[in-house]
C-alpha cells in the first residue's frame, strides 16, 4: 500500500516536473522577468513539499497530516483530554466568543482518532478555561469555567464590583436570585448578576456573665440575645444606571429590595469597591464528571469557590486538588484551595497556598507537589512565581533555586521527564508577565532526588518561545512543537518548528515542521497509536502589522514520529492481557516476537489546556519474557503511579512503539 502510494506520488511528481519544465520555457521566464523573487519562492515551496513527502525525510524527521473535520464539528479547542476509550474529548465551552457566551451556546466534541469520527456532546455549563483531571475510574473531572467575560478599560458603562451579603439568621440560609437589587443609603441601586445562596449564621461564643445590661434591685436579669457569626456570601453587582454617579470607594450597608420585617433586618449587603475599572473574567463553581462510556457529563457537587483558569491535579490517594483561578467577582483566589473526593463526589477545604492561574503542579515522591513556576497569566509579577516543593501534609513550601530567566515563566511548558522514577522535572521557554513581548529559549531541569535540588540549564530552544506544547513519547523522548515568540502570536511570530528532546543526552534534535501555526489556547497530546495530535490556537492578530483581528485556528494536525515511518509495519504487537492490574502488580501479554521488546512504559493519558498538562507521566516497568509473551511489573508506589487508567506501550531497540493496551491501576 505504501509503495503504491509512493509510486503514484513519484508519477505525479514527474508530471508536475514536466509541467514545470514546459512552464520554464515560457511561463517561468515571464514570471522571472516580472517578479523574480516570487518565482523563486514558488519553486522553493514546491520543492519543500516534495522533499518532506519523501520516505527518507520522514524516516528521519517524521511527518504531519491534517485531520479532515466535517464543518459542523469544527470548534475552538480550548481543552483536550484523552479518555480510556481511546477517544479525545475536545472542550470549547463558549470558546472565547462573547456571542456564544451570550447565547448560552457551549461546545464539546468527542473525536475518535482511529475511525476519524466526531460526535457533539451536550455541554451543561461554560467550561471555557476550566480545570480538568483524570479520575481513578477513568472519568474526567471538569470544574470551573466562565461566569462572565471581561470588560476592558473604556468598555465598562455601569459601575460594578463585589457585594458581600450577610445573613444573621441562624435558622436558615437565604437564596437571592439573579437580578436581586441592593439599595445604598443614598438611594443608588445595584443589581446582582448571578444567583447566590447565603449560609445561615453560626452561634458565636457564649457572652460573658452580665452581658444582658444593668439590672434593677430585685429584678431578674433579662437574657442576652444569643450572639451569632453572620453567614456570608459574595456576588458581583452592577449599577442599575450607567455613568460615574454609581461609583463608590467607601464601604456601606445596603438594603435588599423586596425583603421586609425580620428578613430585612437579618439580611443586608456590604459593598466592596464599585468602580468603572476594567472587569476581569469571572469563574463558576460548577463541577461535572465526564463519563467516557456513556459519553455524557454527570453533575457532582459544585466547588466551594468559583474558579476560572484553575489547575486540577490528581493526588496519590485518588483525590483531586483544585488550585487558583479567578473567582466570582474576577479576583484571583488568595489560596483557598480545595479537594475533591471521587467517592463522595464532594469538596472539602485543602491546604492554603497562593499561586498564579493554571500553575503547573506535578505529583512527586512522598506525595509532594512540585511547582515549576509555569503558569498561564493572571496574578501579580511578585507573588507565587518561585518554583519549589509543596508538602501538602505540613503545608510547607521549599523553594528551589537556579532557574535562569525566572521572570519569564508565564506561558512556559513543563513536565515530569520520563521515566518518572528519575524524578526530574523540566521547564521549557516562557515569557514575561501579561502582554510582555519578552520570551526566552531557556530550558532547565531539576533533579528532585537530590538532597538540595537546584535547576540546571538544559539546551536552548531554537528561539524564545511561549505556548510551547511538550508531549512525552513511548521511547522516553519529549516531542515539543509550535508556540510563538511574542504574546499570542503577535507580529506574526508563530514558530513553525518541532523538535525532540532526549533526556539521556540532554539535547534536542530536529523534527518535521508543523504546517499550522499555534500559540495561545493550543494543545498537543499523545494518541494510543503513538502519534501526536495538535489542536487550537487563538492569535491576537492575523497579520504582521497587527491590524487585522485574529481568528481561532480550528484545524487539527497529527504528527507521525520517525520510528513509525522507519518500522511501522513491523512495530511490536501486544495481544490479550488484563484490563485491570492484579494485586501482584503484574500483567502478561501475548506477542509473536518477545525478543524484539526492549522496554515497557505505563503512560498516563493527557488532560491539557493553556500548555499546562500535569497529568502526563511515563513509568518504567519491569520486563520479563518467555517464548510467546512478555510480563510487565508495575511499581507499588501511589505517588509514582497514582490510581487511574494508563496506556501500556512496549518499544523495540529502535524506539518503535506498539499500539497501547489500556489497563486500570487501582
Amino acid at each position: 500500500m505504501a509503495r503504491n502510494a509512493e509510486n503514484k506520488y513519484r508519477k505525479s511528481s514527474r508530471n508536475r516536473t514536466t509541467r514545470r519544465t514546459v512552464l520554464g520555457v515560457g511561463g517561468i521566464m515571464v514570471l522571472a522577468g516580472l517578479n523574480a523573487p516570487a518565482a523563486v519562492e514558488f519553486a522553493g515551496e514546491e520543492y519543500h513539499e516534495y522533499k518532506i513527502a519523501q520516505p527518507e525525510y520522514q524516516a528521519k524527521y517524521g511527518s504531519w497530516r491534517r485531520v479532515d473535520i466535517p464543518a459542523k464539528y469544527r470548534t475552538n479547542a480550548i481543552h483536550a483530554a484523552l479518555l480510556h476509550t481511546g477517544k479525545v474529548l475536545i472542550v470549547a465551552g463558549s470558546g472565547n466568543e462573547q456571542k456564544k457566551f451570550n447565547a448560552g451556546s457551549f461546545d464539546t466534541v468527542l473525536w475518535d482518532p482511529k475511525a476519524n469520527t466526531f460526535k457533539k456532546i451536550p455541554t451543561p455549563a461554560d467550561f471555557f478555561c476550566s480545570g480538568h483531571t483524570q479520575l481513578p475510574d477513568g472519568r474526567l473531572l471538569v470544574a470551573g469555567g466562565t461566569a462572565r467575560y471581561e470588560l476592558l478599560d473604556g468598555e465598562v458603562k455601569r459601575a460594578g464590583g463585589g457585594m458581600r451579603i450577610k445573613n444573621e439568621n441562624p435558622l436558615k440560609p437565604v437564596f437571592l436570585k439573579k437580578g436581586t437589587r441592593f439599595r445604598s443609603p443614598a438611594g443608588v441601586e445595584y443589581v446582582s448578576r448571578f444567583d447566590v445562596t447565603v449560609p445561615k449564621a453560626k452561634p458565636a461564643a457564649a457572652p460573658a456573665a452580665g452581658a444582658g445590661g444593668a439590672v434593677r434591685p430585685g429584678q431578674a436579669p433579662a437574657p442576652a440575645p444569643a450572639p451569632v457569626v453572620a453567614g456570608e456570601a459574595r456576588v458581583f453587582v452592577e449599577a442599575v444606571d450607567a455613568g460615574p454617579m454609581s461609583v463608590t470607594e467607601k464601604q456601606a450597608q445596603y438594603d435588599i429590595v423586596g425583603l421586609t420585617g425580620k428578613d430585612a433586618a437579618n439580611t443586608y449587603g456590604l459593598s466592596e469597591k464599585i468602580t468603572l475599572d476594567k472587569q476581569d473574567f469571572q469563574g463558576i463553581r460548577a463541577a461535572y464528571e465526564f463519563d467516557p462510556v456513556a459519553e455524557r457529563y454527570v453533575p457532582v457537587d459544585p466547588m466551594q469557590k468559583a474558579r476560572w483558569y484553575p489547575t486540577l491535579v490528581g493526588l496519590d490517594d485518588g483525590r483531586v486538588l483544585a488550585v487558583s483561578g479567578l473567582d466570582d467577582v474576577g479576583m484571583i483566589d488568595p489560596g483557598d484551595n480545595e479537594i475533591y473526593d471521587p467517592r463522595t463526589k464532594k469538596w472539602s477545604p485543602g491546604p492554603k497556598r497562593y499561586f498564579p492561574t493554571y500553575p503547573a503542579l506535578f505529583l512527586t515522591k512522598g506525595g509532594k507537589l512540585f511547582y515549576t513556576s509555569s503558569n498561564a497569566g493572571y496574578g501579580p509579577a511578585d507573588q507565587g512565581r518561585e518554583p519549589g516543593l509543596w508538602d501538602l501534609r505540613s503545608n510547607t513550601f521549599r523553594k528551589v533555586p537556579g532557574l535562569r530567566d525566572p521572570d519569564e515563566t508565564e506561558t512556559s511548558s513543563s513536565l515530569l521527564l520520563p521515566p518518572a522514577q528519575d524524578q526530574k522535572v523540566m521547564i521549557l521557554g516562557g515569557g514575561g508577565v501579561g502582554e510582555s513581548r519578552r520570551s526566552t529559549p531557556r530550558t532547565a531541569v531539576v533533579d528532585l532526588k537530590q538532597d538540595n535540588p537546584v535547576f540546571k540549564d538544559g539546551p536552548d530552544l531554537p528561539q524564545g518561545t511561549r505556548y510551547l506544547n511538550s508531549v512525552i513519547m513511548p521511547d522516553d523522548s519529549v516531542f515539543t512543537t509550535n508556540g510563538s515568540e511574542d504574546y499570542r502570536g503577535r507580529s506574526a511570530s508563530n514558530i513553525f518548528k518541532a523538535q525532540f528532546y532526549d533526556p539521556k543526552s540532554n539535547a534536542f534534535h530536529e523534527a518535521a515542521a508543523p504546517t499550522v501555526g499555534r500559540n495561545y489556547h493550543s494543545e498537543a497530546l499523545l494518541l494510543p497509536d503513538g502519534r501526536v495530535a495538535t489542536f487550537g490556537s487563538d492569535p491576537l492578530f492575523d497579520d504582521q502589522q497587527n491590524t487585522k483581528l485574529g481568528h481561532f485556528e480550528q484545524r487539527m494536525e497529527v504528527f507521525t514520529p520517525p520510528a513509525l515511518h522507519r518500522n511501522g509495519k513491523n512495530r511490536p504487537v501486544l495481544e490479550g492481557g488484563p484490563r485491570e492490574l492484579g494485586k501482584d502488580r503484574r500483567a502478561t501479554y501475548r506477542t509473536d516476537h518477545p525478543e524484539r521488546v526492549a522496554k515497557a512504559r505505563l503512560m498516563r493519558p493527557s488532560a491539557v489546556t493553556h500548555t499546562t498538562d500535569v497529568e502526563q507521566r511515563s513509568i518504567e516497568l519491569g520486563l520479563t519474557k518467555d517464548a510467546h509473551s512478555v510480563t510487565v511489573s508495575v511499581p507499588d508506589d501511589r505517588a509514582l503511579v497514582p490510581p487511574g487508567w494508563y496506556m501500556l506501550f512496549v518499544t523495540d531497540a529502535q524506539g518503535t512503539p506498539s499500539e497501547a493496551r489500556w489497563i486500570q491501576v487501582k
